[in-house]
């Protein structure tokens, strides 16, 4: 049994699923910092009689995480990674959950003219051509991911790392603050920025294109490869978000907003 989860377990006290009641989440952090599982966590609990615990990291680490027995199951938004997490044998299955967009955002000044863009590719052909100051998360999240096959064919952003190019290695709440900071450009989730306080002069100026697409996904941990995890605890919860918590996902709202766009089994 992982440190973390024996650390969790110690804590826990629900009468159903009583041998293990809590369920952990290894999770990309937008998912928490957008102020979902706030939202849809206590009414699953009350629903399964679990004790839901979240684990907030970017995508790659949360998989890691997860690969290592550190969780019994997963939201994250990187299919390529998490189809092959469980082709690997890590989870059991990976299910559609929700969807919403990535959007660039930057100064209001724009002076890399990326407003005047009609696809996400060329606003950061635009800001490579300008040499625009870049904010990148270079953490191995699902953003970083999207961001870099967006770069691909574009600009060789390892070689302007350093210059216009900057890699916090850290999460996105991190990164728009530097964005903001320098007066830089940046990708982030629509419900980060939603949920995003220290804007300063900071815009949405490019958004809606099909490539900024963001699927989230859920998997359960696979126990013949994590002995200890908790499985019957993680269906039960993966079965909910599935079918009841579709609704209560598409009811989270902020500034009037819907925030995710519920999709299983389309």
């Amino acid at each position: 049994m992982s440190i973390l989860r024996a650390a969790l377990l110690t804590l826990a006290a629900t009468p159903a699923f009583a041998d293990d009641p809590v369920v952990l989440v290894q999770s990309t952090t937008s998912t928490q910092n957008s102020g979902l599982y706030a939202h849809i966590l206590p009414v699953a609990s009350e629903a399964l009689g679990l004790d839901i615990r979240v684990v907030a990291v970017g995508t790659g680490q949360a998989l890691g995480n997860a690969q290592r027995c550190d969780g019994d199951m997963l939201i994250t938004h990187a299919r390529a990674a998490e189809e092959a997490f469980v082709a690997a044998g890590y989870g059991t299955a990976r299910h559609d959950l929700m969807y919403n967009d990535f959007v660039i955002v930057g100064p209001s000044d724009d002076p890399a003219g990326v407003a005047g863009a009609d696809s996400a590719t060329e606003a950061l052909s635009r800001i490579a051509a300008a040499e625009s100051p870049f904010a990148s998360r270079g953490d191995d999240s699902g953003t970083h991911q999207k961001e870099l096959n967006l770069w691909d064919g574009i600009a060789d952003v390892a070689a302007a790392s350093g210059g216009w190019y900057r890699e916090t290695g850290s999460g996105m709440g991190a990164t728009l603050n530097l964005a903001v900071g320098m007066g830089a450009y940046t990708l982030t989730d629509r419900a980060t920025w939603l949920a995003f306080e220290n804007r300063g002069d900071h815009v949405i100026l490019n958004q809606g294109d099909p490539a900024l697409f963001n699927q989230y996904g859920v998997i359960p941990v696979n126990p013949a490869h994590c002995p200890n995890v908790n499985a019957e605890g993680a269906r039960a919860f993966t079965d909910w978000l599935l079918e009841d918590g579709q609704a209560v996902i598409a009811g989270f709202m902020l500034e009037g907003e819907q925030l995710f766009f519920p999709n299983a089994g389309d």
